[in-house]
């Protein structure tokens, strides 16, 4: 089966069949009927729905606001994004495909990433979003992997809320 790439809205179910936004009329009274919440609209859409292939599209939720991106020096396909709230993610394939790293691990408010110049294999993230607009997230520290994401240890500053900065000492 195909992905189909497009999102699928109520809107968009209606505009594939614009006679299904008429509202049914009394044959009687001549006036428009109300239509049950499962009634025209579903009957589109759920036939739709089960042809769909729904995946994680990586930072693009509404909290995930991108505040950083450390790319690894030696492949350019490989690099992280820091979402303001909604974690850490890694791509291997230039941005066409993402997977969450930092799931786990007590916030995903994140403030910053940083990458060890000499080893891409170490990634460090700053914790807590440091752009505080109408609500932000605290953090819980700084953490560093030495795998290239797939595990961290929380190193300290637990108590700092928002880490916005790493600088690596070359």
């Amino acid at each position: 089966m195909k992905t189909i790439p497009f999102v699928l809205t109520v809107a968009t179910a209606l505009a594939l069949n614009p006679l299904s936004a008429q509202k049914p009329v009394d044959k009687k009274s001549q006036k428009p009927t109300t239509v049950a919440a499962t009634g025209v609209a579903d009957s589109l859409i759920k036939p739709i729905l089960g042809q769909v292939n729904f995946r994680m599209i990586g930072p693009a939720t509404t909290s995930g606001r991108i505040v950083d991106i450390a790319v690894n020096p030696l492949n350019k396909a490989e690099y992280y994004i820091a979402a303001a709230y909604g974690g850490v993610w890694k791509t291997t394939n230039g941005g066409t495909t993402y997977q969450p790293i930092f799931d786990g691990y007590g916030t995903q408010s994140i403030g910053c990433l940083a990458l060890d110049p000499k080893n891409p294999n170490i990634l460090w993230v700053g914790t807590g979003e440091n752009n505080n607009q109408r609500s932000v997230g605290y953090g819980n520290g700084i953490y560093r992997s030495l795998d290239g994401g797939k595990t961290f240890e929380n190193l300290g500053l637990k108590l700092s809320e928002h880490i916005g900065m790493i600088k690596i000492d070359p």
